[in-house]
């Protein structure tokens, strides 16, 4: 009778610990996910809560712990007696203690193992260097296992290779595919919400007023020392005409101002300017053409032109413009 009590308090007592441990680990990521949407007084609330609940859970396994070094006091106790009092109640006692538990048991129908005194009755003839073998077979577990497993294999089938049977029946690839696209949605909101993720690979070209006015700030901030008020250019080149020394579309205009040109004095701006900051920066510079401001510096560099202005090329830059400005190169 004590080992079967014995027996099962230990079971109770394993799943008791794993349902804490696992209430825990939900908790803390219930706990994680809401952080940010939870005020400071409503996450101590709950982590009082897990608190709570881990105490509880403690005082029922010290608990369980007790009644079981109880029950064992009582049977040792009662065993004693019944020694002192009769050999026939001793025997009964002795059996019943020697008696499997119900884990026992258990482990005993899914293992099907022999026990050592009875290995006799598996022994093979076969007989390797003194070495016997056991005819052991596969343990029902594993059988079972099996077994399961080739019938979920033909729901499995039917559902992700015939026709839906639960869920929406994708395949790998499919869902693979369909998480890919979430995510591209979701990065594509992240990065509206965060512009300091943009870089040379990402930059797009800026042009609502806001945007621009904040350009014409850091411009005055960081640029016009060298390249004019009006961008008229002074030490640097002139940023109004359609001649670039190092590429005229956004990307590469970000990219020198990011990366600076060393040989030709500029220096880089990545760790004195954010890269949104950078972003209205550029997008301003390339607002200024054609605004021919007073005092402009001659061109200096390649004529850049975007793909749908080519054609108008002859009528952008004259023979006088791309002459000075090829012999500059």
């Amino acid at each position: 009778m004590y080992k079967n009590i014995t027996g099962l308090s230990k079971f109770l007592f394993v799943c008791l610990l794993l349902l804490c441990a696992g209430f825990s680990a939900t908790a803390q990521e219930a706990v994680a996910e809401a952080t940010p949407k939870v005020s400071g007084e409503e996450q101590f609330l709950r982590y009082v809560l897990i608190t709570f609940f881990g105490v509880l859970a403690f005082i029922l396994l010290f608990f369980l712990h007790t009644v079981n070094s109880l029950l064992k006091a009582v049977i040792e106790m009662q065993f004693a007696t019944a020694k002192k009092q009769s050999p026939e109640t001793a025997a009964r006692l002795a059996e019943i203690a020697n008696r499997p538990s119900p884990w026992k048991k258990l482990l005993q129908k899914l293992t099907a193992a022999k026990p050592i005194e009875k290995e006799n009755d598996i022994l093979l003839d076969h007989d390797y260097d003194g070495i016997r073998e056991l005819d052991n077979h596969l343990p029902p577990w594993w059988k079972w296992g099996f077994y399961i497993s080739i019938i979920a294999s033909v729901f499995y089938i039917v559902n992700y290779h015939i026709t839906p049977v639960w869920g929406k029946g994708l395949s790998q690839q499919e869902e693979y595919e369909a998480e890919n696209a979430e995510a591209e949605i979701a990065i594509a909101e992240y990065r509206k919400k965060a512009v300091d993720l943009v870089d040379e690979t990402n930059v797009v070209l800026l042009k609502d007023a806001a945007s621009i006015d904040k350009g014409k700030a850091k411009f005055a901030e960081f640029c016009s020392a060298c390249h004019g008020d009006l961008g008229q250019g002074g030490i640097g080149p002139n940023l109004t005409d359609q001649f670039w020394l190092h590429g005229g579309d956004i990307k590469s205009v970000f990219t020198t101002i990011k990366y600076g040109v060393v040989d030709k004095g500029m220096i880089a701006w990545k760790d004195e300017i954010k890269p949104g900051e950078m972003q209205t920066l550029a997008s301003y510079i390339l607002s200024l053409q054609g605004s021919n401001p007073t005092g402009a510096k001659e061109p200096q560099g390649e004529l850049y032109l975007p793909v749908a202005d080519s054609t108008q090329a002859d009528s952008l830059a004259t023979p006088i413009q791309i002459e000075n400005a090829t012999a500059r190169l």
